[in-house]
């Protein structure tokens, strides 16, 4: 059996938005499934010790820029954030409750979450927010209240940070395959030939 494709995303992140749109595609054409995990990137995440990207950096005219212009050369949907940088911490506690429960469901509420701020500029930090995504999707307001404030949901979602921090991952999108580990969206075309036809 070939192994997943371990894709890691942060919820503010326009280029983990971008990959997001492209994985499961690149790993159907080869036969492999991807296993998503929300990580959370930003410096107010307090139980991080290394991997951190400044606000500032995010906000820039830059990656305004780049991600705007990579979105296009994709033909994906995009328009940026009024608030580029959001704090993603509930977004992916209520991720990894969901995923946990039916994996399908989370890649789901993250697609969702990842338009409504990428697309439809939503303020994915806002509890409301999430919560009407949540209830869209049928989520009883009990199990909302449980995946995005449970101390559970917290302990999971740093659990996932600190593995993901173990396997040197550092930003998003980040893929792992079989222990290759391939950083940005830009590295696409050589994930996809290590599925084609193996490590090289």
């Amino acid at each position: 059996m070939t192994a997943p494709i371990d894709f890691y995303f942060d919820f503010a992140s326009p280029y983990g938005y971008i990959a997001s749109e492209q994985i499961d595609q690149i790993a159907a054409r080869h036969g492999r499934t991807v296993t998503w995990r929300a990580i959370v990137l930003d410096a107010n995440f307090q139980s991080l010790e290394r991997i951190r990207i400044p606000n500032n950096i995010m906000r820039s005219d830059y990656i305004r820029r780049d991600a705007e212009r990579l979105a296009a050369f994709y033909g994906v949907e995009y328009s940026t954030p009024s608030n580029l940088g959001a704090h993603t911490e509930q977004a992916a506690r209520i991720f990894h409750w969901i995923h946990d429960r039916q994996p399908q469901r989370g890649r789901d509420f993250a697609s969702r979450v990842m338009k409504a701020y990428f697309v439809d500029d939503q303020n994915i930090a806002s509890e409301e927010v999430l919560e009407a995504l949540c209830t869209e999707m049928g989520m009883s307001a009990e199990d909302f209240a449980e995946a995005s404030a449970n101390p559970a949901s917290r302990s999971r979602l740093k659990a996932e940070v600190d593995m993901a921090e173990a396997r040197g991952v550092f930003g998003s999108p980040f893929f792992i395959v079989e222990g290759e580990r391939f950083w940005g969206n830009d590295r696409l075309p050589q994930l996809e030939r290590w599925l084609a036809s193996g490590p090289y």
